[in-house]
């Protein structure tokens, strides 16, 4: 282990051999972090949390701090990061609450640019990109491959589906479905993310199919009923489309439309 010597580490921490630790950085009790992870200076970290390998976290973050929630009077909770990612400056990320299952949760292989703030209880999956400045409040969910632009709000119990893209400044109200882009104030659906599903080996056929779920969603003046029902025979046929309807019959604000 290579921590900076004005680094504070509490002793009830457990930090593996194999972490690194810059000057001035404070890990507080009950934080757990695992091997490779490399923490720069002037990092503050809380507990109970757990960080996982292989994380790179730069100087002035703040990592499990109580959450921002009144409600809040400090029952016990927790922040789970998992490995691979890359949390950049100014970063803020919050333990969860008792109202909300008691844990904040961050999966694999995130890129959180600077200035990022994820709050209580979200849950955000694998392989997603939050560029500079993009919040989240308490309850979001963000699913795998999502893309949140630069100062994109997401509003509390709101979830952003797999593969969807929210454009620059985007304020998100509503649930974005799956591979759906979305920009604006409040947010609008602009298309797929084509590009994206590229980048993720979706096939020509498998994006053909999604865009036209998309038409059937929003631009054919159907109800989601009616929608959901041409969504199915869709799916028959490319089942890449059914976590879309799987998305749709979940949602609990209602879909950006």
């Amino acid at each position: 282990m290579t921590v900076d010597s004005t680094a504070i580490i509490d002793a009830k921490a457990s930090i593996d051999s194999d972490v690194s630790i810059g000057p001035y950085s404070v890990i507080g009790p009950n934080v757990c972090i695992a091997a490779g992870t490399k923490i720069g200076p002037h990092v503050v970290i809380n507990g109970p949390t757990t960080i996982g390998k292989n994380n790179t976290i730069f100087q002035f973050a703040s990592i499990g701090e109580v959450p921002q929630d009144k409600k809040f009077h400090g029952e016990e909770s927790r922040l789970v990061i998992g490995d691979g990612n890359t949390i950049r400056e100014f970063v803020t990320i919050n333990r969860g609450t008792e109202d909300g299952g008691g844990t904040t949760h961050i999966g694999n292989n995130n890129w959180l640019m600077a200035y990022i703030h994820i709050a209580h209880d979200c849950l955000v999956g694998n392989d997603t990109i939050f560029s500079n400045g993009a919040s989240l409040a308490g309850h979001a969910i963000v699913d795998d491959h999502a893309i949140l632009g630069g100062f994109t709000l997401v509003h509390q119990f709101c979830r952003i589906g797999a593969h969807a893209f929210c454009g620059m400044g985007s304020a998100i109200s509503k649930d974005v479905p799956p591979f759906i882009m979305v920009n604006g104030n409040p947010a609008h659906p602009h298309g797929i993310n084509s590009e994206g599903l590229k980048r993720n080996n979706f096939s020509k056929e498998a994006i053909k199919a999604i865009k036209e779920a998309y038409k059937t969603i929003y631009r054919f003046g159907l109800t989601i009923e009616t929608a959901k029902e041409k969504l199915q025979a869709i799916a028959e046929a490319s089942p890449e489309v059914q976590p879309l309807i799987d998305f749709i019959e979940k949602s609990q604000r209602g879909i950006v439309r």
